[in-house]
């Protein structure tokens, strides 16, 4: 069963459609690429589905039970899904460890500091910063992260709300999580995701580098100027002619 379909979902600027009537089917226990030139639509479908921007039109169908006619960005967990964001959002005057606990405790950002913090936050805490090798850096301030910590941190805040949810977010989006890595970050954050796609859930992923889309990639669909243009296999996907051009007349 898809986890998350599109039905003619359209969202414009100024009278330019940057997504489409695009209709598209999200399914669990697969990495799902999302790539495109410039300006293709790619991450204002991420914005829509996520409740940053309001659709102008179409549907959003949740596990084919729930049409939606709009989304607001705090109803994003009860549907199941959770991102992460271009420009990495952090608590940038909190610790690391912190920017986790508030994740896993009180939602409410000064609650939560003033919350008991029990033995089961802190574990769960130092268990996704170990995954993504920042637990040595959990008393820094966030603002004085790296750029690429900075990204892992906020991969970490995601795994932290998976498992906070007891399971119910099952449709995950990385939009552009691999700017600005390190090798080593590269293969933590190749894990992680391929760790998510095994517990049946589904990845989502926008992404420039195509030896990236293509390692990862279970299902891949292409954008150009709002509309679908090609979706399946990679190596099938890649290889049309109509693909090669769009990304070589960007």
């Amino acid at each position: 069963m898809p986890l998350l379909s599109t039905h003619n979902l359209t969202k414009s600027f100024d009278g330019v459609n940057a997504v489409n009537k695009l209709s598209v089917t999200l399914m669990p226990g697969r990495i799902t690429g999302i790539i495109g030139p410039n300006g293709s639509g790619k991450s204002t479908l991420i914005n829509v589905l996520t409740g940053m921007m309001p659709f102008d039109r179409g549907e959003v169908i949740i596990s084919r039970r729930t049409h939606l006619k709009k989304i607001h960005a705090h109803e994003v967990p009860f549907y199941g899904m959770t991102r992460t964001f271009q420009d990495v959002r952090l608590f940038e005057q909190l610790p690391v460890l912190d920017n986790i606990l508030v994740v896993l405790t009180e939602r409410s950002i000064w609650s939560a500091l003033f919350e008991h913090h029990t033995v089961f936050h802190l574990e769960q805490a130092e268990s996704v910063l170990r995954k993504v090798g920042l637990w040595e850096k959990r008393n820094e301030l966030a603002k004085n992260l790296s750029y690429g910590q900075r990204k892992l941190l906020e991969i970490a805040r995601v795994l932290a709300i998976i498992h906070d949810s007891a399971g119910n977010i099952d449709t995950i989006f990385f939009d552009e999580p691999f700017a600005g890595l390190f090798p080593e970050m590269i293969k933590t954050v190749i894990t992680v995701m391929k760790e998510l796609r095994d517990q049946n859930r589904s990845v989502v992923l926008v992404e420039h580098n195509m030896d990236l889309i293509r390692e990862l990639s279970d299902h891949l669909i292409v954008l150009d100027s709002g509309e679908l243009l090609a979706e399946g296999r990679p190596a099938e996907v890649l290889a049309r002619k109509d693909v090669i051009e769009a990304y070589l007349g960007e």
